[in-house]
């Protein structure tokens, strides 16, 4: 780390005396825990350009949710930007993802707590009052195909120009948005003494579609019905179509 960077995180979470990168990593960034006499800090950073607009907009989210409290994420602290690299620093929260919590999971019953749980800790966010400033402009669908068209013509995204195509030709019926997450799957979740408890990686914080954040988070066990019930054991509020679902899952999110 250069001493410009150092000195920029210093002033705003107090003088470092450890850092280390953290064995969980995502494909978008890098990630640091960071201990200072003030605390434990979590210290991300992206370089490719895509990939700082979505730090940029979770700095924004973050800020907006710290200041109001709406909604179990980490507290914001600071985003520093570089000329070839974006940081956020936000506060260390203790916990596993959920993908880690399954995976050591010692049995059905275990997996089932913990999927049940995923359920009710959704449920919560989408009965949750919207928050003033992260409602869009536009409607939140509208808003995703756009973005999806700009990424395709940039060569960003896995989804083809066909598939958008056919997306915005056969939209689902339009539904009561709420606040959704905008990636919610099992990796963007936290596990705390075997309960789903906060939101990270909360740049799609938003008003939207609560059925797009219901397909991804049940994706990795739609086909598995013990799973599947346990979720909408917690979820109660609507289960998706097999078509929402590929609506969702097999086509928007190949852009995202």
């Amino acid at each position: 780390m250069d001493k410009w960077l150092k000195a920029e995180l210093e002033s705003k979470i107090g003088a470092i005396k450890h850092m280390s990168l953290l064995d969980e990593q995502g494909g978008t960034s890098t990630v640091r825990k960071i201990v200072t006499g003030q605390g434990a800090f979590l210290l991300k950073s992206s370089f490719q350009q895509r990939y700082r607009e979505w730090l940029r907009r979770e700095a924004f989210v973050l800020q907006k949710l710290t200041k109001t409290h709406h909604l179990p994420v980490p507290v914001y602290y600071g985003f520093i930007q570089e000329r070839h690299a974006s940081h956020i620093v936000m506060s260390f929260e203790d916990g596993i993802t959920l993908t880690s919590a399954l995976r050591k999971a010692k049995g059905d019953t275990e997996k089932k707590k913990l999927i049940k749980s995923f359920g009710q800790f959704l449920q919560r966010l989408h009965e949750t009052e919207m928050v003033p400033g992260l409602q869009p402009e536009t409607d939140w669908l509208d808003l995703q195909i756009k973005r999806a068209g700009e990424y395709v013509k940039k060569g960003q995204a896995e989804g083809s120009e066909e598939l958008l195509k056919a997306l915005d030709r056969y939209r689902p019926v339009p539904v009561q948005q709420t606040m959704i997450h905008g990636d919610c799957t099992a990796d963007n979740v936290l596990v705390k003494d075997g309960e789903v408890c906060l939101f990270i990686d909360a740049a799609g914080i938003s008003a939207g579609d609560p059925r797009y954040d219901e397909s991804l988070a049940i994706r990795h066990f739609v086909t598995k019905e013990a799973y599947l019930n346990a979720f909408y054991e917690g979820y109660c509020r609507y289960r998706v179509s097999k078509q929402e679902f590929e609506y969702f899952n097999g086509g928007l999110y190949e852009f995202f």
